[in-house]
């Protein structure tokens, strides 16, 4: 493979070429390294007092990884009755799971119930009706709409309501017989403004303050996730966020406040490299396409909604400038464009780092492709 530039983890690059040397696996699979993972697992929250970690199994749920996090002692948030289902056949304890997804299926809410979940979101009177009904003495917690801005996959208009219709909430929920125990919020995935947390913390005082006033104690604040990691371009540190975040918090919140964190890009996002195969090249007018056997319908779906990656080739060949597209025939599957590559043969390996969050997870059998096994190196 060509040279690899500084921020590239060099023992994960390692492991990654001895696994494609060694191994009889067709591509394209996801590669995920465990040490990555766990130094991962372990710098987060370690920088906010109080705080528990629950991994976002939509960020990549294959079962060896959630059997690997979960012996690194981490919690799971989960949306679905899917997901709850691998952690159930996992043996995952109910204490460690809980939902923040504020639009519950009745089935996934039943179930969850069952399993003995007790930690559920909401933010409409109708999701308190639900949750009164399935639910009933459970803990909740509302989300709390605050601002996105600076972060590359916003969340802000899906979900979230604001102040006085959050406490009136909270108060409804807890006259249909439910427990509100706090305040969620998500300030957007691949967050890169470190003021999007500030401001989601002062905003959920405001609430907390207003909740108490009605009568209301509440003890956790779910500051969700949105921790970035390097693609094409420099981030912020975890612990200059954490740092941030826990200042914020401190200043304005009791001691005894519990935080709850939901990272999953950051988890995993780094700790994974796709390793595909250059299945065609073409030249369209004055453009040079080059196609590979993942692409957007079986693996990297995010590309369309702005997250760039890196591309490495073994090639000393002349650098061209690449249309890169995935193998499906659907002229939406366009990776990325005007892609700096050693120009390779049809057959050669390409490497994309930073590809373990959202890839295997959106993946679809569209077209016939199948989805990329994950495999822990």
């Amino acid at each position: 493979m060509e040279i690899i530039p500084d921020y590239i983890d060099k023992t994960t690059w390692n492991k990654v070429l001895n696994h494609i040397a060694v191994s009889d696996e067709p591509p394209p699979y996801l590669l995920i390294d465990k040490e990555v993972v766990k130094e991962k697992s372990l710098i987060i929250g370690k920088g906010i007092k109080r705080s528990r970690v629950f991994y976002a199994v939509k960020a990549n749920p294959d079962k060896e990884v959630l059997t690997f996090m979960s012996s690194l002692g981490v919690g799971f948030e989960i949306a679905s009755e899917g997901e709850l289902q691998i952690l159930a056949s996992l043996g995952i304890e109910p204490e460690r799971i809980i939902t923040s997804n504020p639009v519950k299926t009745l089935k996934f809410l039943e179930q969850a119930v069952s399993y003995g979940i007790r930690y559920f979101a909401f933010d409409s009177e109708p999701e308190v009706e639900k949750l009164a009904h399935y639910a009933q003495g459970s803990n909740v917690y509302v989300r709390l709409s605050v601002p996105n801005e600076g972060s590359e996959w916003p969340l802000s208009k899906k979900f979230g309501v604001e102040l006085d219709e959050a406490a009136d909430l909270l108060v409804s929920a807890q006259q249909k017989g439910l427990n509100p125990v706090g305040i969620t919020f998500h300030v957007g995935s691949q967050c890169n403004n470190v003021y999007n947390w500030n401001a989601a913390i002062d905003k959920a005082w405001e609430l907390w303050e207003v909740t108490v006033q009605k009568g209301i104690p509440l003890r956790i604040l779910n500051i969700g996730g949105g921790y970035p990691i390097r693609y094409t371009k420099n981030v912020v540190d975890i612990a200059t966020i954490e740092k941030k975040i826990d200042k914020a918090i401190s200043r304005k919140f009791s001691t005894d406040v519990e935080v709850f964190i939901e990272p999953g890009r950051s988890v995993i996002g780094d700790a994974g490299v796709f390793v595909a195969t250059v299945v065609g090249k073409a030249l369209r007018g004055d453009e040079n396409w080059l196609y590979i056997d993942v692409g957007v319908f079986n693996g990297l779906m995010e590309s369309i909604g702005g997250i760039k990656y890196n591309y490495f080739v073994g090639s000393r060949s002349e650098q061209k400038v690449w249309t890169i597209a995935g193998p499906s025939c659907d002229s939406f599957d366009v990776i990325d464009r005007d892609v700096a590559l050693p120009e390779p043969e049809i057959g050669n390996r390409i490497l994309i780092p930073s590809s373990g969050a959202y890839t295997v997870s959106y993946a679809s059998e569209f077209n016939g492709f199948s989805i990329p096994k994950t495999i822990l190196i």
